[in-house]
């Protein structure tokens, strides 16, 4: 027997110990998972407890055919999904909509910002356009497949994301240019 169904047995049989260093190995990494999904750490940390309150629940259910991090994650991806769909923030209005499309970007602009520093920016993004952006590009989820987890269209789907890459670009660009900016007088 593997110690990941060693360690899924002693959870299923409630053992407290079994249930916090499943907690602990997976918790720092779907922390992130939910943070790219939320507005806040504070809202991430909320999905990552609503998430891992699934996955005690329903790991009788883990069939054991892949990882369970990977099982894992798909439960916190679709928490997110589910709160961002009870919240119905998914709906772009026509002011966010008018702001992309005036954004213009240099061509392959060379950034040279932190993988944190990335993520905060991320966070910028309207939460229809950082969803979709986060399901296909680092999920990998394909346009179809967002439409139907979304239950929106998938000409809405490429359009959100070809709209979220392009303030991506802008956002990325204008964090160089101030990070690059000279400091002032000790400002």
């Amino acid at each position: 027997m593997s110690e990941q169904q060693e360690l899924i047995d002693q959870v299923l049989k409630g053992n407290p110990r079994a249930q916090k260093e499943l907690y602990d190995t997976h918790a720092a990494t779907m922390l992130g998972v939910c943070y790219r999904y939320s507005k806040s750490l504070a809202e991430a940390e909320d999905l990552l407890q609503e998430g891992f309150v699934k996955v005690f629940k329903n790991l009788n259910q883990f069939k054991g055919t892949g990882e369970l991090g990977a099982w894992i994650r798909r439960i916190m991806v679709n928490t997110a999904i589910n709160e961002i769909k009870k919240s119905k923030i998914l709906l772009i209005n026509r002011e966010e909509e008018n702001e992309t499309e005036n954004l213009s970007t240099t061509e392959n602009p060379e950034i040279l910002l932190t993988a944190k520093e990335i993520a905060s920016i991320i966070q910028l993004m309207p939460d229809g356009y950082r969803v979709v952006f986060n399901l296909h590009a680092i999920e990998g989820y394909t346009h179809n497949e967002i439409a139907s987890l979304l239950n929106i269209k998938p000409v809405s789907v490429r359009s959100q994301y070809q709209r979220a890459r392009m303030l991506l670009a802008a956002l990325l660009q204008k964090a160089e240019t101030e990070k690059q900016k000279p400091v002032e007088n000790g400002k």
